[in-house]
């Protein structure tokens, strides 16, 4: 319940030391799973004292037993070692500090931590953090490789060596780290936070060597796994021999089976490469010399024609066939003005024997009437009318005399 406190009434130091204290009795006892980190079993003591620690969060608590209780796990456990304990909170008023009463430990077993592993994998699956929808790719010359390891480790030796074996030019951007041990999760992921934040890093590797199932568990921690996935930059994880699988495998964009292996698939090895761009080129090669030659072998065939050899002979060959195609064209064209010429004449002829004029020639004449009509019949005028003859050679007028 909260307590009602003024600046004028405020509650003496021990006074809430002590309703700190009561609320904390009433929670009971509670199991609890950690990591030991620190183990203190003085001679002739009858308490024990240890620190259990949360490698995830950063969070320990000091924990209390009798040494009954603990020698009763005294052979299996040790520092570092993963335990589940019963225990009560306590509320040391004097100091301020809260620690747990343990009433049982119990080490947590290799087949009970990959059952827990095995579901914590499922669990991230189903978020889609392992869909390989999700996975970058590498770039094919890395310039600057960020490597997260263990320092002065086989590890760090192997990735180094044979990355610049492979590529003398290769840079590193290196971070060691405790790989293993309460201190290995924080630190791991600071390192991969702070390489990917560099814009220059191009690559991730994480890297360690062989080691037991609880060695490796740091490489499954849950905190590790969702800031691998956040990462813009692609990582590598090689931790580990070829039967090892943390779930940081799942989670990275390339899985190497050993430290050596990343190496191998994140440089390319430059003899391989002027190898393959000397073969390369030696296929360009021949892809050009045989284009020219067959381009060559095109254009001494087209040369071969006789049309090419020789252009006018079709011409030549055909000169003769247009002269008696023109000569036959103007005979054509002659015979048909002639005949024409002759059909005209004729027609002339037939025109002037059967007009006006050939007939006033022969004495004939044609009477007009004053409004231009020719007279045809005698009952057409009358007398004393003024008529006009037209002859051959001219008109003159008449008048009808009745």
């Amino acid at each position: 319940m909260a307590v009602n406190t003024t600046p004028e009434a405020p509650l003496p130091v021990g006074e809430v030391s002590r309703l700190i204290g009561g609320w904390i009795d009433r929670l009971g006892a509670v199991w609890v799973e950690g990591q030991i980190t620190q183990l203190s079993r003085r001679p002739g003591a009858g308490v024990v004292f240890l620190t259990l620690r949360d490698p995830s969060y950063d969070i320990s608590v000091s924990v209390t037993c009798y040494r009954q209780v603990f020698d009763a796990v005294a052979d299996v456990v040790s520092e570092g070692a993963r335990v589940v304990v019963l225990a009560k909170p306590e509320w040391y008023a004097p100091r301020g500090q809260l620690s747990l009463r343990a009433a049982e430990i119990r080490p947590v077993g290799v087949g009970e931590l990959l059952a827990r592993l095995e579901q914590l994998k499922k669990a991230l699956a189903r978020e889609g953090l392992f869909a390989p929808e999700h996975k970058k790719p590498l770039p094919f010359l890395p310039q600057l490789i960020g490597l997260v390891c263990g320092r002065a480790s086989a590890a760090e030796r192997d990735v180094l060596e044979n990355a610049r074996h492979r590529w003398p030019a290769v840079r590193f951007e290196v971070r060691n780290v405790a790989v293993q041990g309460v201190h290995a999760v924080p630190q791991v992921v600071q390192a991969v936070k702070e390489l990917d934040a560099l814009d220059d890093v191009d690559v991730i590797i994480v890297a360690r060597g062989g080691g037991s199932v609880e060695d490796l568990l740091p490489f499954s921690d849950e905190q590790l796994i969702r800031t691998v996935a956040q990462c813009r930059t692609p990582v590598v994880s090689a931790i580990g021999h070829e039967p090892d699988n943390p779930l940081l495998d799942h989670v990275a964009d390339l899985r190497a089976s050993t430290p050596t292996d990343a190496a191998k698939k994140v440089v390319p090895d430059v003899g391989e490469e002027y190898e393959r761009v000397r073969l390369l080129r030696d296929r360009a090669r021949r892809c050009v010399a045989a284009l020219v030659d067959r381009e060559e072998r095109g254009l001494a065939h087209a040369l071969a024609r006789p049309s090419i050899q020789d252009p006018h002979r079709m011409i030549d060959a055909r000169a003769d066939q247009v002269a008696d195609l023109l000569d036959r064209a103007r005979r054509c064209l002659r015979h048909q003005l002639d005949r024409a010429d002759s059909e005209l004449s004729h027609t002339h002829a037939r025109v002037v024997a059967l007009s006006p004029a050939a007939t006033l020639k022969r004495g004939y004449a044609v009477l007009q009437r004053a409004d231009g009509h020719a007279v045809r019949d005698p009952g057409e005028v009358t007398s004393g009318e003024a008529l006009r003859a037209r002859v051959s050679e001219g008109e003159f007028s008449v008048r009808v005399d009745t």
